[in-house]
């Protein structure tokens, strides 16, 4: 037997010269006809982006937001992206003595995408800033800081949101609202009026109840402090656990109402906030999706008690807006890597770029990117100005949001499917980011309402509110007589209005988002636009998938607006 004293020392390995060994110019690793990394790109170099905000009123951002969109497009920024989601937020549910904590650890990237979102305006900060067209600048900015990554979003959104539903009870906004619309990222458990800032995250949805959340089980019981709660219960998905408040929920003896919860309490003790696990989710894997218990979890009334779903309804439309900002931004964001990737790339004798039905995908894509674009600054500018006392900005706030939310977001799986196949089995692998694109693009029909509770919203508008249906026409009027196509959708659509029902209503807000889109396009884009959009989406001259233009439509004038220096 031989022992290991006995075995002979190990040689160097030298490369074999023989033969059968690398050949002169054999090179198995060299990669060609693939294209060079995307970043760094200008996120911001959108034509339509950049009218819509000048048009809406915020042009005085436009600097802020290049500048914003050249840090989004930037290697490290997107790398960013990519740290969070592939290391995942980690739960800690007690700490090494034993200790109920109940914390999640994130990667440091997304640490670093936080504080950029929050100290650009992107959290609460347009409602303490007095200038018309805040609103609008912070949509834009969404729409260009996006093009990192979709998950960390979901606590900015939310902040924002909150401010005008803790308007409902002021003595709690008075305290809240300053560190909520504060520009500075302070992570961490803490007491919330020792921080510079704050964030906030919200608890509706529960087990036994989902979009229905009037059948919601968690109790709140009063105490002898005016004002202040017990709450029992356990929530189904509370998205951002560390945020520092949200607010749930909870039917109370007055009924179904709406109440703040602190992680930390005013006396700095740990609020009762049991993380019971992490949701593994379909979507981006950067954000933690969590199911919160409460038990004696100490809560503080907002609003009147039985008025919970009005009091925080103003949150949902908030948040509905921003999930048509995201489907928007995902939108621009994968059709700019399929531009990319088709310009370098080379099949059967020439770059793709300049194959036709390559070009028509692309255009096809571009019509519906710019469509979504315009309607969600469009929506932003309404929820501007109604915050400053538009009536009919308010009016048509109220419908044309729910329309919005609607359609693109459920446009916008179908849309990335398409993009991702531009880049065929290259735009399958992780590495490429497509596939997080694809995985995040369904969530954004199912937040705030899937798209059947959003229909029925638009239905329920119209019947609550005259002025909604004057305010979506007096829109539509505004582009009477530029198309005929037009014309006669929006005919269609008024007589629509006359038979609506509940199991017609998919149809009906799809032909309201579609005409809202071409009226926008036919006041404001070039007419190669707004041609083709109202030929396919109007006028029938269309296929049943991207890429079925009509040979009339103007390919080029398409992908020059769309993709500079791409067409």
């Amino acid at each position: 037997m031989t022992t290991l004293a006995q075995e002979p020392p190990y040689e160097s390995y030298e490369p074999s010269e023989e033969p059968w060994g690398r050949p002169e110019g054999y090179a198995t690793h060299d990669v060609t006809n693939q294209p060079p990394p995307l970043a760094p790109y200008d996120a911001s170099d959108d034509t339509v982006l950049l009218e819509g905000l000048r048009r809406e009123g915020a042009g005085w951002a436009e600097d802020g937001l290049r500048r914003l969109g050249r840090r989004a497009g930037s290697a490290q920024a997107q790398d960013w992206g990519d740290l969070a989601n592939r290391h995942e937020p980690v739960l800690r549910t007690h700490d090494r003595y034993g200790n109920r904590v109940d914390e999640v650890e994130y990667h440091p990237s997304w640490h670093h995408l936080m504080r950029v979102a929050v100290g650009e305006g992107l959290a609460g900060a347009p409602w303490a800033d007095g200038r018309p067209g805040a609103h609008v600048a912070r949509t834009a900015g969404g729409l260009v800081w996006g093009h990192t990554e979709a998950g960390h979003g979901c606590p900015t959104s939310m902040t924002y949101a909150a401010v005008p539903a803790l308007r409902a009870q002021p003595e709690l906004a008075e305290v809240y609202e300053p560190l909520l619309t504060s520009r500075e990222y302070e992570p961490g458990l803490r007491t919330p009026t020792d921080k510079r800032g704050l964030l906030a995250g919200m608890g509706m949805t529960e087990k036994q109840g989902g979009s229905d959340v009037r059948t919601n089980a968690t109790t709140a019981t009063a105490t002898a402090e005016p004002g202040v709660y017990t709450l029992r219960g356990h929530k189904w998905f509370t998205s951002a656990p560390m945020c520092d408040v949200f607010l749930v929920l909870a039917q109370a003896a007055g009924g179904l109402s709406c109440f703040l919860v602190p992680r930390v309490l005013p006396d700095g003790t740990r609020n009762t906030f049991r993380v019971q696990r992490l949701k593994d989710k379909l979507g981006n894997r950067s954000n933690a999706s969590s199911e919160p218990e409460f038990d004696g979890t100490v809560a503080w009334l907002v609003g009147p008690e039985g008025q919970g779903v009005k009091t925080i309804i103003e949150m949902v439309n908030c948040t509905r807006l921003d999930c048509v900002m995201a489907s928007a931004t995902l939108m621009r964001k994968t059709l700019v890597e399929a531009g990319h990737h088709v310009r370098h790339r080379t099949a059967f004798g020439a770059r793709l770029v300049d194959q036709p039905l390559m070009r028509n995908v692309l255009a096809d894509l571009a019509l519906e990117s710019e469509a979504a674009t315009a309607l969600t600054l469009r929506l932003a500018g309404a929820a501007d100005r109604a915050v400053r006392g538009d009536e009919g900005e308010a009016a048509f706030r109220r419908i044309a949001t729910a329309v919005g939310k609607y359609w693109v977001t459920k446009r916008g799986p179908a849309f990335t499917a398409e993009a991702l196949e531009c880049l065929g089995g290259n735009g399958y692998v992780e590495e490429s980011g497509m596939p997080r694109h694809y995985r995040e693009a369904p969530l954004l029909s199912i937040w705030e309402g899937s798209g059947n509770v959003n229909a029925l919203d638009v239905l329920r508008a119209l019947g609550r509110s005259p002025a909604a249906a004057h305010a979506l026409f007096g829109e539509l009027t505004l582009a009477r007589g530029a198309d005929a196509r037009l014309d006669a959708a929006a005919d269609r659509l008024r007589t629509g209005l006359t038979e609506a029902s509940e199991s017609g209503a998919r149809r009906l807000v799809e032909l309201m988002a579609l005409t809202l889109q071409a009226s926008l396009l036919v006041r404001h884009a070039p007419p190669a636009v707004a041609d083709a959009f109202c030929a396919t989406r109007l006028g029938g001259d269309w296929g049943h998938a991207f890429g079925t233009l009509p040979d009339t439509a103007d390919l080029d004038g398409i992908l020059t607006r769309a993709l500079p220096g791409e067409g």
